[in-house]
């Protein structure tokens, strides 16, 4: 007897969301940086316990959307969760102690409140506990339990793994009787020419975290499979003015050379085979208001 399903994790930007589904997966699915709102789509991570197949759904992070692509990666966050077997709300737990008021606070009350109008149960996963004390810890969970909206209370650090065990186990117990959806041996469910944009924004964002603005995007233009077995792809690094232009090409191409040299390496690694990686810029003001830009990031266009 095989179960399979899908587990949604949700929460506000920078929660760890990614962390989380890279580490219960056991490799890298999702991009991870220091900079909010990094995940822009639904990724999905496969992993095995015994005869369960998990699909864990990293989601966009959930909060007050200003503009379309604000909507669009929200909307995809909570089609997500609407759609799986099992949803887990992760908090960033040392954030919203230190910062009652701030954004993250705000940003899960919000969504427990979706959660409540919607009768949606979930999991809730306290996340950086490491990053804190107990005493601070357990009034935050009686205050979110309290909500009614959590059928299970984890306590968990993404980032070193401790709690994971549970929460793996919560997860499979939610699994319906199934036949897997994916090879066993297969980690991840992404188009491998946009899983090479991904490596590419995520080595943009690490790079250039506080310089360059949140509104880029990167695009897969060309991929050429070689005979020798390489292959050359060729992206496009979209931004919104010449100022953002010249950060993202650095003093005599220095900053492009480092981001194309890291996310090479990286993609060798994942596809096991030379890459051969041409990076362009271009400036595009309304690149965020573009249709196709959607497609290729795998969201929904919303209208206005």
């Amino acid at each position: 007897m095989t179960r399979c399903g899908f587990t949604a994790i949700i929460g506000a930007p920078n929660a760890g969301k990614s962390t989380l589904v890279n580490a219960l997966v056991g490799s890298k699915v999702a991009i991870v940086s220091p900079k909010v709102q990094t995940t822009r789509m639904n990724v999905r991570g496969v992993a095995m316990r015994g005869e369960t197949q998990l699909i864990f759904v990293d989601t966009p992070g959930i909060f007050q959307p200003r503009r379309r692509l604000d909507r669009a990666m929200v909307a995809a966050a909570w089609s997500g969760a609407g759609d799986a077997d099992a949803v887990i709300h992760l908090v960033d737990a040392s954030e919203v102690t230190a910062k009652p008021n701030g954004h993250a606070a705000a940003d899960t009350a919000s969504i427990i409140e979706n959660l409540q109008k919607t009768q949606r149960k979930a999991a809730l996963a306290l996340n950086k506990i490491d990053a804190m004390k107990v005493e601070d810890l357990l009034p935050l969970a009686e205050k979110l339990n309290a909500t009614g909206v959590y059928e299970q209370i984890f306590m968990i650090s993404a980032l070193k793994g401790d709690g994971l065990e549970a929460l793996g186990a919560w997860c499979e117990s939610r699994m319906p009787e199934g036949p897997f959806l994916y090879s066993p041996e297969q980690s991840a469910d992404i188009p491998s020419r946009l899983l090479a944009s991904e490596i590419t924004r995520e080595k943009l964002y690490l790079r250039l975290h506080d310089e360059l603005p949140y509104a880029c995007a990167v695009e897969t233009e060309k991929w050429e499979e070689r005979k020798d077995g390489s292959v050359k792809i060729d992206q496009i690094i979209y931004v919104q003015r010449d100022g953002q232009k010249a950060i993202v090409l650095g003093k005599n191409g220095a900053a492009i050379k480092g981001i194309g040299a890291a996310s090479r390496k990286e993609l060798e690694q994942i596809f096991d085979r030379r890459v051969h990686l041409f990076l362009f810029v271009k400036v595009r003001e309304d690149w965020a208001d573009k249709r196709e830009h959607y497609r290729e990031m795998g969201l929904e266009f919303p209208e206005e």
